[in-house]
């Protein structure tokens, strides 16, 4: 019987060489993001805490030909009634800003603004600016006086925000003028102006009739 021939072997196939795995290049940082553009292809405004807070304008213009020892009235908002405190008892019209006794400006301050939400806002601003020593050195807060913003009764959640306020200043209230509306002078002065005029020491109008 004749014998079986042994299979020829079989070559070993050759295998590709194996590539190293590519290093990882490093991560680059991320650029900081580019501020979104608003429509028409203008970037936002700059955020608002970047501004000086209440009390500390960029250039205050400084009170001139006036003794520091006069009572400044300052105003908490546009429009709060500051003006007409002037014409009725004299004074210095600082502005909305804190005066600085150091450069001649009065020393003695009364806040002004109205009864309205936004008014008692600003009020309450001004004064936490006055608390956080945000406002000059020197300066002696008289009161703050509200003036009515419209005739009639406040509505409650007003007058509770009014009663805040009471509870870290002296508050005086002063009822709605129509003569001031106008530009003019009451016929007759209302009882809250004839004390506030003994806080300040202010001649109320020189004359008239309290009612």
């Amino acid at each position: 019987m004749a014998q079986a021939r042994p299979a020829a072997p079989v070559a070993p196939q050759p295998t590709a060489p194996v590539a190293p795995a590519p290093r990882k290049a490093a991560a680059r940082p991320k650029a900081a993001a580019a501020p979104a553009r608003a429509a028409g292809g203008r970037r936002p405004a700059p955020a608002a805490d970047a501004e000086p807070g209440w009390g500390r304008p960029k250039k205050p213009r400084p009170v001139r030909g006036k003794s520091r020892d006069d009572v400044g009235w300052v105003k908490a908002h546009g429009g709060s009634g500051a003006t007409s405190m002037v014409e009725a008892f004299g004074g210095v019209d600082v502005g909305a800003r804190w005066p600085d006794p150091a450069r001649g400006e009065p020393r003695r301050v009364v806040l002004v603004g109205r009864t309205s939400a936004r008014g008692l806002q600003s009020v309450s601003q001004a004064l936490g600016a006055l608390k956080d020593g945000n406002a000059p050195l020197g300066l002696e807060l008289l009161g703050v006086v509200l003036v009515a913003d419209a005739p009639g009764r406040l509505p409650l959640s007003l007058l509770r925000r009014i009663r805040v306020l009471r509870s870290v200043a002296r508050v005086h209230r002063v009822p709605w003028i129509p003569a001031w509306r106008t530009g003019g002078r009451p016929r007759s002065v209302p009882r809250q102006l004839a004390t506030l005029s003994k806080l300040v020491g202010g001649e109320l109008y020189g004359e008239g009739a309290v009612s």
